[in-house]
């Protein structure tokens, strides 16, 4: 039995601990906005927060969650959060949305780590979330949108 604290809700899960975090969220809680991509840490659609910090779930084993914060995009509620999925939605950024539950939850650690960032510290904090569509630049404008509201205090 694994105990962890899921989207702000203690949980106990009888998984493997080797089993990836990913599969535990998607088969066994039913948090199914995380997303399989690749299945080696190269794309950035499994990303979710442990203890604050962006991880690639589809590598990260159970085990390393036990007794910790993990928060899907199911979960991620904070003044960043709605600012960016403000943004998202009035940038018409997702195309086929694949990857837009993993862009959004490293854009709020970016953003939370530089609420106002470059185009360069949007490419660094960006990097590994990979867009089959292509839509960087309205992710780009969305993440310089909702750091400008925040700056101003909306989204809160």
């Amino acid at each position: 039995m694994v105990k962890l604290i899921v989207n702000g809700q203690p949980r106990a899960v009888d998984v493997d601990p080797e089993m990836p975090l990913l599969w535990m969220l998607r088969e066994t809680l039913g948090l199914t906005g995380t997303r399989f991509g690749c299945g080696a840490a190269q794309c950035g659609a499994c990303t979710v927060h442990l203890d604050g910090e962006a991880v690639r779930s589809c590598v990260t084993p159970v085990a390393r969650a036990a007794g910790r914060e993990v928060v899907t995009i199911e979960g991620l509620d904070s003044a960043v959060a709605r600012a960016l999925r403000g943004a998202w939605i009035e940038g018409e950024v997702p195309q086929c949305g694949w990857c837009q539950s993993g862009q959004l939850m490293a854009a709020a650690v970016l953003l939370r780590e530089r609420p106002a960032p470059s185009d360069g510290d949007i490419d660094d904090g960006m990097a590994g979330n990979l867009c089959r569509c292509g839509t960087y630049p309205r992710i780009r404008k969305a993440i310089h949108t909702a750091a400008g509201r925040l700056a101003h205090g909306a989204g809160r």
